[in-house]
């Protein structure tokens, strides 16, 4: 799934476990209204995600523990994928995905980030008993796979684990800046095979410590190490901007991130969250060899690579809001992107199918024609001002 472009032929059905978490914003316009349309795009991201197991499969065919828990995953993808058709049957359009930012605390504060740049304070979050209850819901509903951020996510780590072991047929990537795994976070990720780690790099020694402080990417040097002797199953994401494109994906920088044992690789197109940071934005020049990259990558590599936010025309606009993923802030809030902070219901009062029924996501969903691709990597975020009136406007309806 190079860059979640559709593969040339469709795999098998029963080939669908992993990677919807490969599915940040891709923006153009669609209405989701019209059956036709929506069926044809969640079929092409059927197979998007069944190409990205393919090569997941192969990646992990000599491990015999990753296989078995792989197995039970795969299990689950189909009858996931059933219980969200019946749920889609009954009028209600349940994500493959769904983000959670199981914190806003972090131990860093890097340049950039989307959590400090969207929201000033610490969020009051969700306790451990409707963190559970939530993963119940999802589970329920047919959500396959549920990425963990945060903040740091692993400052909850006790809890995610905990959430891993009584859902192990759910996938759980965790995105998070790795410092806090120290040998007991290891062993313990070790016996939890489907979490899977996916370290913050933004290069090598100077690009990593430029933007997440000094001395870190020596530190994640052992993390890796560490999570490599523990046979677990992770990989690496990459922020992408203009000064650091070529090298993240350079053969030079894949062979070294290989060697310290990465498997996957997810490189995110930049978005100017930081006011004053829209010149290190990806130009149409340099997402277009981004993109190259990442198939020649898939092609010469034994990695999964992955790019952010992909093929933008072919799933005929926005997965957010619903369509492919949705986002919950540690505060509850249900919002259709990570990048775009805008709630008009919280998980903190009510269940997660009454959420989705939010009319803020609907109202995203049949605009996609203001979704059109931006200079940025998030069109909601471009278009946040519009976001903004459709909050207002729900709330107005509701008086």
């Amino acid at each position: 799934m190079p860059g979640m472009r559709p593969p040339k032929q469709p795999v098998p059905n029963d080939e669908q476990f992993i990677a919807v978490w490969s599915m940040k914003h891709i923006p153009a316009p669609l209405p989701e209204e019209s059956p036709g349309p929506a069926r044809h795009y969640r079929a092409l991201l059927d197979a998007s995600i069944a190409d990205a197991l393919a090569q997941a499969l192969r990646i992990i065919a000599s491990d015999p523990a990753l296989v078995v828990t792989g197995a039970k995953i795969l299990a689950w993808q189909k009858k996931a994928a059933a219980l969200r058709q019946q749920q889609e049957k009954e009028g209600l359009l349940v994500p493959p995905a769904l983000f959670v930012s199981v914190t806003s605390q972090c131990n860093l504060a890097c340049r950039g980030c989307y959590q400090r740049g969207t929201r000033a304070d610490p969020a009051r979050e969700l306790d451990p008993g409707r963190l559970s209850s939530l993963v119940r819901e999802a589970s329920e509903l047919g959500v396959s796979i549920i990425v963990l951020a945060g903040g740091e996510p692993l400052i909850r780590r006790a809890e995610i684990a905990g959430l891993a072991r009584s859902y192990p047929k759910i996938l759980f990537p965790v995105f998070s800046n790795g410092l806090l795994i120290d040998d007991a976070a290891a062993a313990e990720l070790g016996k939890t095979k489907n979490i899977i780690p996916m370290i913050s790099f933004e290069g090598f020694r100077v690009e990593t410590d430029t933007r997440q402080g000094d001395g870190v990417y020596d530190r994640l040097l052992c993390v890796c190490a560490r999570l490599k002797q523990n046979g677990i199953f992770f990989g690496c994401s990459v922020t992408v901007t203009r000064a650091n494109a070529g090298l993240v994906t350079s053969d030079t920088f894949v062979r070294e991130m290989l060697a310290f044992g990465a498997r996957v690789f997810v490189f995110v197109e930049y978005v100017p969250i930081e006011p004053g940071t829209e010149a290190l934005v990806l130009d149409n020049g340099r997402r277009t060899a981004l993109y190259a990259g990442i198939d020649a990558l898939n092609k010469n590599h034994p990695a999964l690579f992955i790019g952010f936010p992909g093929d933008e025309a072919a799933y005929g606009g926005c997965l957010a809001a619903g369509r492919g993923f949705v986002h919950v802030s540690a505060s509850g809030d249900l919002e259709a992107c990570p990048a775009a902070p805008f709630s008009d219901t919280n998980l903190a009062r009510v269940s997660l199918k009454e959420a989705l029924r939010s009319p803020l996501l609907s109202r995203i969903r049949s605009h996609h024609h203001l979704l059109t691709e931006t200079n940025g990597g998030c069109a909601l975020w471009t278009n946040r001002a519009w976001v903004e009136g459709l909050v207002d406007e729900g709330e107005k309806g509701g008086k």
